[in-house]
């Protein structure tokens, strides 16, 4: 007997949903929000931290309602071409989950129980009460770390910021402090101090499978919402909106989903992925409303926020300082930084529409608060672990913290950074004849060696400028730690700054490309094929001593005292030399000469360091007040751009190399005072054979602030907008440069660079000078709009690949390494005070 056709009869699954839609109705109706509590919501996705243009999602008087049903993104699937049987066991038609989405976070369970409700995290901190636990558990939830996350991402001011952390962080120390920590780490979007190995290792594709699995949407359904949406959360989101349980998941806590993340990053070894997978899945299932969003971003390793490093330290001081003393400890001796409950029963609280009112009680709150920061951020810079930090400070508060958390061998401390300098000029007005001393700056890679011996165990530390652990790199330093102990058994440990640089067995300079061709990690000293020199310029301690107060002028001397130059029989340990100086006491005409000498020679210019503290005037138009010395440190500043260290590079000398004409089409959204601009913005070269843009580099110098606020207004993000958009509207082919939003192609930018570099994200030129990477331009600078050429008329990979020819034919190709963007040290001094929270 022939079998019916499949079309002839429905299908089981079809019955099934069937009898389900017609049979329960009362179901249907009951987890389905009455009419008059449902406001039509166009867009799922929160609003991107860094976007003027969109709404606020939440409101504090006004609860937003989002409508989701993420199964209508199948309907593409139901068509007749698709095979019976073929749709997910979870694909059904139910009516849409209303998920309440207000500035009140809230905590749902499963069973659809009654929400956590927080408090206002914004009000200020000095007068708002935390006496109070906010929520009904022993540890702290995780919906209140998502409340706090959810705030911030509706605000770009400083002062809500720092209120909002400042309130989060002070609820957790006092009703949870063994979750401060984590809550720290959770909100900083990290896992562990910046030099240790710890890192998530989470793909993309892991989180997707986990959004299907939780969800029951199709590969098609979830590109479809990504598509719409533009971020991993939103998506999360609006997936799990439409997701009922029938069994209840356990709130979710800061500890454990802390724990949970060290625990993928534990993965090691066979079935990887799937382990990984599984702990993320559980972790979607147990997150309700806006903890999807967040922990999904988390685990995207973007999370969005406008909470950097120092906010966290500044709310971390703040949250310390409104704790009494006694809180932290049974002496109950006066602190010269925690406010008394007296002092705080004093302060009277700023009548709404008043302005600046005269409060002694406020202005001693306020100078404990920024006694409180200094302290906290200068332990971090020197100290930058905020396992050992917390830990201190819940032993015993600030008063003697530094002497708790301090310097110590094998745990890097921030580098002084150079302010840079466009000419010797420049150089002798800034430091207006007071004596310097001038460097070689090498092309190497600037690595912070910690060395110390116990026992005769020597143990040694090598770290990168961005603090990364770089010891198993440099096999050959390492060696060369052990010979100096050996050769000076008076020393016993050091911190040293130096340069590591490639040399030729002769011990002449190569250029950092050849640096950057070793193996990164796990290098063994009999496989070093490129042998290096470390040109040690700065000495930050010594045997037991911190030398960060001393100038430099001492600090050098003894550099050079204990540890001179060093060259060992075996060519494959690296060599111990000093940079080449020259002092200023030599004259002018000495310095200038040492200026040609660096520029002739494989180094990229020079470094300009004054020997002594000495006060600089600060010129006053006004010629009835007197003029002001301005402080030049000469100590070492950790994490500090100083005008008492100058970097004169021959990239930054006006009229140096030829200029492209780019175009824009890309940007990512600012930071700091640039928060309102799109910065940096990328570029991109015009290919003729295929009629497409290709990306070549990042641009984020020579703009003005008129400038910034006209490329705002020409791209505006809206939903009308025809020239900017979240998502690839345009025809460009970006290799691995991917911005957060997308230019329309349409303008021309006049650009000079520092030189031409082979890149391993640029995919421009790629083929034409290497098979395997392609070229970018280095330190590259806005000069103009050229308004008389079209996209058709910018540079192209051609143009570079000949710069990059003729470069490497005159010999003056050098590394793609560099401490930073060239700024304008004026404007950026000026800019950075303009902007400073001042404590209000």
């Amino acid at each position: 007997m022939p079998k019916r056709s499949r079309t002839n009869s429905p299908s089981k699954s079809t019955l099934k949903r069937a009898k389900n839609s017609a049979e329960q109705p009362r179901i249907h109706q009951f987890f389905s929000p009455r009419k008059s509590e449902v406001t039509d919501v166009p867009n799922v996705s929160s609003p991107v931290s860094g976007s003027s243009q969109l709404p606020k999602r939440n409101s504090a008087r006004e609860k937003l309602a989002e409508v989701i049903d993420v199964d209508l993104l199948e309907a593409d699937n139901d068509d007749e071409s698709s095979p019976a049987g073929s749709r997910s066991k979870y694909d059904r038609q139910p009516d849409p989950i209303t998920v309440g989405d207000s500035v009140l976070s809230m905590m749902k369970c499963a069973t659809n129980s009654k929400p956590t409700i927080y408090d206002d995290l914004t009000l200020d901190p000095l007068t708002s009460t935390s006496k109070h636990k906010p929520w009904p558990s022993t540890a702290v939830p995780y919906s209140f770390l998502a409340h706090t996350l959810s705030t911030l991402t509706q605000t770009r001011s400083r002062i809500v910021i720092n209120n909002t952390l400042t309130n989060c962080l002070r609820m957790i120390i006092l009703h949870d402090p063994a979750s401060l920590l984590p809550a720290i780490y959770l909100l900083s979007n990290t896992l562990a101090p910046p030099y240790s190995s710890v890192e998530l290792g989470l793909g993309p594709s892991i989180i997707s499978r986990s959004i299907q699995r939780m969800s029951g949407l199709t590969a098609p359904a979830l590109k479809r919402l990504h598509n719409s949406t533009g971020d991993m959360g939103d998506v999360a989101f609006a997936a799990k909106s439409n997701l009922r349980t029938l069994l209840p998941h356990p709130p979710l806590l800061v500890n454990f989903v802390y724990s949970s993340l060290l625990r993928i990053a534990g993965c090691r070894g066979q079935g990887t992925s799937k382990e990984k997978e599984k702990i993320v899945e559980k972790l979607l299932l147990a997150a309700t409303g806006e903890e999807v969003r967040f922990l999904t971003r988390t685990l995207s390793q973007n999370l969005r926020v406008g909470a950097v490093r120092t906010s966290i330290l500044s709310a971390l001081s703040r949250a310390m300082v409104l704790i009494p003393i006694t809180h932290f400890t049974h002496d109950d001796s006066h602190s010269s930084y925690h406010a008394s409950p007296e002092l705080l029963r004093q302060l009277k609280p700023i009548p709404p529409g008043k302005g600046k009112v005269v409060d002694r009680t406020r202005d001693e709150l306020l100078a404990n608060f920024t006694q409180a920061e200094g302290l906290i951020k200068r332990v971090y810079v020197q100290h930058p672990n905020y396992e050992h930090i917390t830990s201190g400070l819940l032993k015993g508060g600030l008063d003697g913290l530094e002497e708790r958390v301090h310097l110590t061998v094998g745990i890097p401390l921030h580098p002084t950074l150079g302010s840079p300098t466009r000419s010797l000029n420049e150089v002798y007005e800034i430091s207006q004849d007071r004596p310097f001393i001038a460097e070689f700056k090498y092309d190497g890679q600037r690595a912070q060696i910690h060395g110390s011996i116990d026992n005769g165990k020597v143990s040694v530390s090598i770290f990168s400028r961005h603090l990364e652990d770089m010891t198993t790199k440099y096999p050959d330093v390492i060696a060369l730690v052990k010979s100096l102990f050996e050769n000076h058994p008076e020393t016993h440990s050091f911190i040293l700054d130096t340069e590591i640089v490639a040399i030729d067995p002769d011990g002449a300079l190569k250029t950092f490309q050849e640096l950057s061709s070793r193996a990164r990690k796990d290098v063994k000293l009999g496989d070093v094929s490129v042998f290096v020199s470390v040109y040690a310029f700065d000495l930050m301690y010594l045997d037991g001593e911190v030398l960060l107060e001393r100038t430099f002028r001492e600090r050098r001397t003894l550099l050079h005292s204990r540890l001179p130059p060093f060259v060992s029989s075996d060519k494959q340990v690296a060599r111990f030399d000093h940079v080449e100086s020259c002092a200023s006491t030599e004259g002018r005409a000495a310095v200038e000469s040492f200026w040609v000498k660096a520029i002739e020679s494989r180094c990229e210019g020079l470094m300009i360091k004054l020997l002594d503290n000495e006060p600089m005037i600060e010129k006053n138009n006004d010629k009835a007040s007197k003029s002001r010395r301005k402080q030049l440190p000469a100590t070492y500043e950790a994490d500090k751009r100083t005008s008492a260290w100058l970097k004169l590079k021959k990239d930054y000398v006006a009229g140096l190399g030829d200029t492209l004409d780019l175009i824009p089409i890309g940007a990512w959204h600012g930071n700091g005072r640039k928060a309102q601009w799109w910065s940096p913005i990328l570029l991109g070269l015009w290919q003729p054979d295929s009629g497409r843009i290709v990306a070549v580099c990042k641009c984020m110098s020579g703009f003005t602030d008129a400038f910034y606020k006209g490329l705002a207004e020409r791209y505006q993000l809206s939903e009308t907008s025809e020239t900017c958009s979240r998502h690839p509207l345009w025809d460009c082919d970006m290799g691995d440069l991917i911005p957060e939003i997308f230019f329309k192609p349409q303008e021309v930018w006049e650009i000079r660079g520092a030189d031409v570099t082979l890149s391993p994200v640029s995919v421009a030129a790629k083929g034409l000078v290497s098979d395997t990477r392609g070229l970018s331009l280095r330190f590259p600078r806005f000069l103009r709009v050229r308004d008389d050429k079209s996209i058709e008329q910018a540079s192209t990979p051609n143009f570079l690949a000949k710069m990059w020819r003729d470069q490497e034919a005159t010999g003056e190709i050098e590394g793609n390494n560099d401490e930073g963007e060239l700024i304008d040290i004026y404007s950026e001094a000026l800019a950075s005070s303009a902007s400073d929270d001042s404590l209000e």
